[in-house]
């Protein structure tokens, strides 16, 4: 991301070597950050209440108050604030301990200036994220059946692509596994778009007959058909000045193909039974999970049509290449559940977690939250047990296995993060035996994953497959 792109930010630099604390307060003015300074903790401790600091970036090793102490007093007074420890004193213990408490990254000293001004952009890159993140859940709702979950890669890619795509004014063509959350997609680039004020009008194009079809989105004259007694307008007049979503559009019939093509060309409509043209101003997003480019080459979905609706293509990915969301797709679902059923549940056993975390899914988001569903009802103690689960997700097919799909277009850093985030999901959180597995040290295990532990759900360590035979390695 670059930085001019983020909001104004102040890094606060705390240092008790006046000769680093100059270096490194050029550093970041030569970059265009704004800079605080100051040699004592103490002083650090009432700058913090400065609002427009967003990030600390500390010794560990001072006199007075020292760089863990601040930071544990940054985590209580500024939770928003992202902190960044500097140290020539780096062990694997403190490193593991800063992160537990807290701490963005560690850097060793040394400094480089590329490393400690990365660790900064990428601490403002995920705080934009946890505001972009809080606004969409607060427009949407945290609890209901609108809202979007997750911070894995592969959702924070998706997420992105949908924040720049929202404000357009394009036709979106939305692609996905069934039960991937296309209609909740669609009602997120809605509800971030210039339209979000006037209607969003959702129809499922497989659910009705083509005759049906047809009267739902273009309405009807009175006499138009046996039983029109009366005018009745249809989904586009409906939607008009706001967005349209075509689910499943691949399942129109030809007919209705050739109609939806001409109020995307025209911008206008007719009803059934009538002869006078209607303009309407509507934003059009479309879903399926059928392969439209192979529908195209087989003469079963018009060409023209295609790329008109797919102006822009926003792929939603499944529940398998964004495992790291189940947790917290879970927790979700649970509250919801027991506030619609009014009942209080402390969360999940180990064992339930770990049935969850190793499902193959191949129903997605939506077979995850009727699992859930079904759990919550059922559930007779305080947490939610294997048994309260469906059979299908306690012994059918898992989809926890040595390889993973990684989304086209995932940065190298995000693969390498990940790739070693499932191995210790492998190895039960084992990190010599990741490192070995890997054929890294263990060392570059704990600095990869330094930011990492901060911005993902963390696994928890009884939710995990089968530890493997060390001898296996």
């Amino acid at each position: 991301m670059d930085v001019d792109a983020l909001p104004s930010s102040t890094v606060l630099i705390v240092d008790d070597d006046k000769a680093n604390l100059d270096s490194v307060c050029k550093i970041f003015q030569r970059e265009g950050f704004q800079t605080l300074a100051t040699t004592q903790g103490k002083e650090a401790l009432e700058w913090l209440l400065k609002p427009e600091v967003s990030v600390v970036v500390s010794d560990l090793m001072m006199a007075g108050v020292d760089g863990q102490e601040l930071l544990r007093a940054c985590r209580s007074m500024r939770p928003d604030v992202e902190f960044i420890l500097m140290t020539a004193y780096a062990t694997v213990e403190t490193a593991v301990s800063a992160m537990r408490e807290g701490a963005y990254d560690f850097i060793t000293k040394p400094l480089k200036r590329h490393s400690l001004v990365r660790a900064v952009e990428k601490a403002l890159e995920k705080q934009a994220l946890v505001r972009e993140n809080q606004t969409l859940r607060a427009r949407l709702g945290v609890l209901d059946s609108k809202a979007l979950v997750g911070q894995s890669p592969a959702f924070r890619a998706f997420y992105e692509s949908l924040l720049q795509i929202a404000p357009s004014t394009a036709s979106v063509l939305l692609t996905g596994e069934s039960g991937t959350g296309k209609e909740l997609a669609a009602r997120a680039l809605h509800g971030f778009s210039l339209r979000a004020k006037h209607p969003f009008v959702a129809v499922n194009c497989a659910a009705l007959p083509e005759s049906i079809l047809e009267a739902e989105l273009f309405g009807v004259e009175r006499g138009a058909y046996t039983g029109a007694v009366s005018k009745r307008d249809g989904r586009f007049v409906r939607a008009d000045k706001g967005t349209l979503f075509l689910d499943e559009v691949g399942d129109m019939s030809p007919t209705a193909q050739v109609k939806l093509l001409r109020v995307l060309q025209e911008g206008e409509i007719e009803r059934l039974g009538g002869t006078q043209a209607i303009k309407v101003d509507v934003r059009f997003i479309a879903a399926t999970h059928k392969n439209l480019h192979k529908e195209v080459q087989e003469g079963r979905f018009r060409e023209d049509l295609f790329y008109r609706l797919n102006v822009v293509e926003l792929h939603v990915p499944s529940l398998a290449s964004r495992r790291e969301d189940i947790p917290l797709l879970a927790e979700h679902f649970l509250k919801r559940f027991c506030l619609k059923n009014n009942k209080t549940l402390q969360g999940l056993t180990p064992e339930a977690l770990e049935a969850l975390e190793n499902h193959a899914w191949p129903g997605n988001v939506r077979e995850l939250e009727h699992a859930m569903e079904r759990a919550v009802v059922l559930c007779r103690n305080t947490s939610i047990e294997l048994s309260d689960l469906p059979e299908s997700v306690r012994k059918g097919p898992k989809g926890y296995a040595s390889q993973m799909l990684i989304p086209m277009g995932t940065p190298m850093e995000e693969i390498e993060r990940r790739v070693i985030h499932e191995t210790l999901r492998y190895t039960r959180g084992d990190k010599n035996l990741a490192a070995r597995l890997l054929g890294i040290a263990t060392r570059t295990i704990y600095r990869k994953l330094a930011s990492d532990e901060n911005e993902l759900p963390p696994a928890s360590p009884l939710a995990m497959p089968p530890k493997p035979n060390d001898s296996s390695s």
